[in-house]
Parts: C-alpha cells; sequence; structure tokens
C-alpha cells in the first residue's frame, strides 16, 4: 500500500516537473548570458493560452506546440530589445512582461472561448521494454513525449553550455562581456539569442501545462510557476543538474499536496496549496547563505568600451 502510494506520488512529480524544466533552463541560459528575465511566467501564460487555442480550434497539438514556442520566442525578443537595447533595468522589465502576459492570456481566452473547456492533450507514450520494470517503468515510462523531451533537454543543455563554442561565448558575456568583446564576440547578439531561445522554452512549459498535463485552460493557470523556475535557477546554482534537483523537488511538493486533496487528508486546502510557495521561501533563504557562483554581470547592462 505504501509502496504504491510512493510510486504514485514519484510517477506524478516526474510528469509535474516538465514545465518547471522547460522554463527553468531557458532561464538559466539567458541568465548565464548576463540577463535576467522575470517575466517567465508571462510567457509561460501567452504559451498556455496559444496552444490550448490552437489545438482547441484545430485540434493539432503540434502546430499548438509550435505556436507556443513562437509566442514564446516574440516575447523573450521583446524582452531582449527592452533590456538588452533600451538597457532597462531587467527587474522592472521582467515584472512588466509578466503583466502583460497574465493581462493578454486573460482578455483573449475571454474574448474567445469564455469558459473552461478541456481538450484531448499528448497522449501517454509508453517505452517498449522499459515501461515492463517493476516499479521503474510505472514512474519514469508512462509519460507523454513533452516530458520525455523535458528530462532529455538537461544533457543537452549541459552539453551546449559546457562542451561548445556557442556555450563558452554565453558564460563569457554574463561573466566577462568586456573581455568577450574584446575577442570579437557580439555580446548583444548572444544575449538576443540566449533570451529568445528562453522566452521559446518558456513557450513550451505553458503549452506543456496546458495540452498535455492539464489539458484545459484558464485564467492565471500558472500560479506563480514561472516564479518558481526563476527561483530554480539560483537552488541549481545555475547548473544543468541543480536544475533538475530543484525541479523534482518541487514537482514532488506539488504531487504530495494534490495527493493530500485527492485522498481526503484532513489537512486545510489553503496550507496544502501554499506548500510549494513554502518551499520555495526556504529554497531561496538557504541559497542565500551559500556561496554560489552567480554569473558576474547578471542584470548588467553591457556597453561597449566599458572597463
Amino acid at each position: 500500500m505504501i509502496g504504491s502510494v510512493i510510486a504514485g506520488i514519484a510517477s506524478s512529480a516526474v510528469r509535474l516537473a516538465t514545465p518547471y524544466l522547460y522554463a527553468a533552463i531557458g532561464e538559466t541560459i539567458g541568465q548565464l548570458s548576463g540577463v535576467l528575465n522575470l517575466g517567465v511566467d508571462g510567457i509561460m501564460l501567452m504559451g498556455a493560452y496559444v496552444a490550448f487555442f490552437i489545438v482547441l480550434r484545430t485540434g493539432s497539438l503540434s502546430l499548438g506546440l509550435i505556436s507556443a514556442a513562437g509566442i514564446g520566442a516574440v516575447l523573450g525578443l521583446l524582452m531582449a530589445f527592452i533590456s538588452v537595447t533600451l538597457k532597462a533595468e531587467q527587474g522592472i522589465s521582467g515584472i512588466g512582461l509578466y503583466i502583460f502576459g497574465l493581462g493578454l492570456s486573460t482578455l483573449l481566452f475571454g474574448m474567445t472561448v469564455g469558459h473552461v473547456q478541456t481538450i484531448d492533450g499528448f497522449p501517454d507514450l509508453v517505452i517498449p521494454g522499459l515501461s515492463a520494470i517493476p516499479v521503474i517503468g510505472d514512474i519514469f515510462f508512462h509519460h507523454n513525449i513533452l516530458v520525455y523531451v523535458a528530462f532529455a533537454l538537461v544533457p543537452i543543455a549541459w552539453f551546449v553550455l559546457n562542451r561548445t563554442p556557442f556555450g563558452l561565448k554565453v558564460r563569457a558575456a554574463g561573466q566577462k562581456p568586456e573581455a568577450a568583446d574584446s575577442l570579437g564576440v557580439n555580446v548583444e547578439r548572444i544575449r538576443y539569442m540566449t533570451v529568445i531561445l528562453g522566452g521559446t522554452l518558456s513557450g513550451v512549459a505553458g503549452a506543456s501545462l496546458s495540452i498535455a498535463l492539464l489539458n484545459t485552460f484558464q485564467q492565471n493557470l500558472t500560479n506563480g510557476m514561472g516564479f518558481i523556475a526563476v527561483a530554480l535557477v539560483y537552488f541549481g546554482g545555475w547548473r544543468t543538474s541543480g536544475v533538475l534537483l530543484g525541479a523534482l523537488l518541487f514537482s514532488t511538493v506539488n504531487a504530495i499536496q494534490v495527493w493530500l486533496q485527492v485522498k481526503g487528508v484532513n489537512v486545510p486546502s489553503d496550507f496544502a496549496l501554499m506548500m510549494p510557495y513554502v518551499v520555495t521561501i526556504l529554497v531561496l533563504t538557504a541559497m542565500a547563505k551559500r556561496r554560489v557562483n552567480t554569473p558576474a554581470a547578471l542584470n548588467k547592462p553591457f556597453e561597449r568600451g566599458e572597463s
């Protein structure tokens, strides 16, 4: 009995980690280049709405996913323009982008859909052979394609950031942009690319909620998940492996609170719902006392010729 409960929670945790992974890995790449994007939650909301609306109208899951990635890229481009070209304060710009995404997704949903509906999202893709492994198969190999891609993205991102010339340029832009510029690296172009990529992944993160995990959309569907994704970047120390561990931690907490409510455990629902956010506060408090390799140029506009 206890074993089945633990396996069920673990399976849910793997599934619920998906949006965190997409958004946090994208944000990690952006922050390593020196740009802080607090608008992740707003981009996720727009990605979730666009994906849901496209699937609702066309029935095409692939088109919905591509559309979510596209709107994420557009909003990432907007954030890059404000932060990199206009050199506005990144924190305030990100909050503005979040409010924009929240308001626009709510407005468009009210105008085009109007009430909560459900769709047929991505089906589970059972991995032959691996899915038959006792316990392990149920936990890891009975999920939809977006779950598998999210976890595959962790080693892919690590390899790109640590073993390719592009990754070296990204890290140089976030640590020593002046030195990178003197060696011929176009710092602004690198930052544009990483922020747009981060926006694209945030859009996909939103789509993973609305057309893969929940198969619906409503106002403020993410409920602050984008901000937790930003916190995961700090929790993971700007390492993809750390982001993975953090995503699994938060998704496990989410899975536990869902299980408590479903099973009718005598715990106030409000307390259960706030559990992930309490964990966020505790983690950030712990991180404040820990030495981490913060990108030296994070949240700092770059001006050519500065030293």
